[in-house]
Parts: C-alpha cells; sequence; structure tokens
C-alpha cells in the first residue's frame, strides 16, 4: 500500500508516521500493493481524530476516530476498517464483480461470518411536500430524527438534511 499522511493542525512526527504505518500496515494484507490510502491527522482542541480513506475500483472504504490520544485513535480506526472489510466482503465482491485489481486474491477466497448483515426491520412511507432546505432542519428538528428527505422546492429535486457534529446541518444533492 501508498500512505498519503497530512496533518491539520499538528505536526506529522516520525513516531506518528511509523504508527500509521504499522497499525494500518496491518491492512496491506486485504489490498493489492498499489492501493493508496489517504491519512489524514487532526487536532481540535482535546480532540485527536484520524481519517483514513482507501478508493477502491467505483467505492471508498472510510472510517474515522476520535480519542485524546492520536495512538489510541490509530488503533481504533485500524478495527473498523478491518471489521468493515470482513462484514461487507461478499457484497464487495458482487459489486466489483471478483474485486478488480484493488484486493488481495487471498482476501477475496477467505470466507468471513456475516453475522453483521445489514436487515431492514421497518419500512415507513410519507408524503414528500415541496419546502426549502431550512424548512426541512425545522421539521428534523420537530421530529427529533437526524436526517430528513424532502422534496427541495427550491431545485425541484429530493434531498436529504441531516445533523452534523457541533449543531451544523449537511444537505446531500443528487449529481447531475
Amino acid at each position: 500500500m501508498r500512505y498519503t499522511i497530512t496533518g491539520r493542525n499538528i505536526d506529522v512526527t516520525e513516531g506518528l508516521k511509523s504508527a500509521v504505518y504499522e497499525k494500518i500496515g496491518k491492512l496491506e494484507k486485504f489490498f493489492a500493493p498499489d492501493t493508496e490510502a489517504q491519512v489524514t491527522l487532526s487536532v481540535e482542541k482535546d480532540r485527536q481524530k484520524i481519517e483514513v480513506t482507501i478508493p477502491v475500483k467505483g467505492s471508498i472504504i472510510r472510517a474515522e476516530q476520535t480519542s485524546s490520544d492520536m495512538y489510541v485513535s490509530i488503533d481504533l480506526v485500524e478495527e473498523i476498517i478491518e471489521r468493515q472489510l470482513k462484514k461487507y466482503k461478499n457484497k464487495i465482491i458482487d459489486r466489483q464483480q471478483s474485486g478488480g485489481d484493488f484486493f488481495n486474491q487471498e482476501f477475496l477466497e477467505k470466507d468471513y461470518d456475516e453475522d453483521d448483515s445489514v436487515k431492514i426491520v421497518r419500512t415507513k412511507k410519507f408524503d414528500v411536500k415541496p419546502m426549502d432546505p431550512e424548512e426541512a432542519c425545522i421539521q428534523m428538528e420537530l421530529l427529533g430524527h437526524s436526517f430528513f428527505v424532502f422534496y427541495n422546492s427550491e431545485t425541484n429535486q429530493v434531498n436529504v438534511v441531516y445533523k452534523r457534529k457541533g449543531n451544523t446541518y449537511g444537505l446531500i444533492e443528487p449529481e447531475g
């Protein structure tokens, strides 16, 4: 794997680089040698955050972890990615049609338990009322949800607003 390690509000020391290579390096067994891993280390007040993004054919494997110690965050993010890969391996193969050149053949051939498979246990139907994104945020807050699907009266498309950390909101709009 190739690594791109960047730091935001933090000097990326040799010790941190070494910890990233050691921990994220454990994931190399799952990927082809020319796979690129983008690692961003950041500090905000007492929060030590690591974000790892690994683009693969038609998809992105991504995890982030925050703690009070960067080395703990690095340990935790590696575990998250490994768990994600094992959980979704069969789905990745089906979707990628044999995984392309991004995954190690040994990883693709090994079976992993799918006991954490996605199960839809409830379906809701509702009328999609035209409104602007600000109205949708208010409606989401009134319902006590963390996201809200609505028909954007400004763009005439279905959009989603969602709650972000720090009492901010996000808007998801379709492309094209």
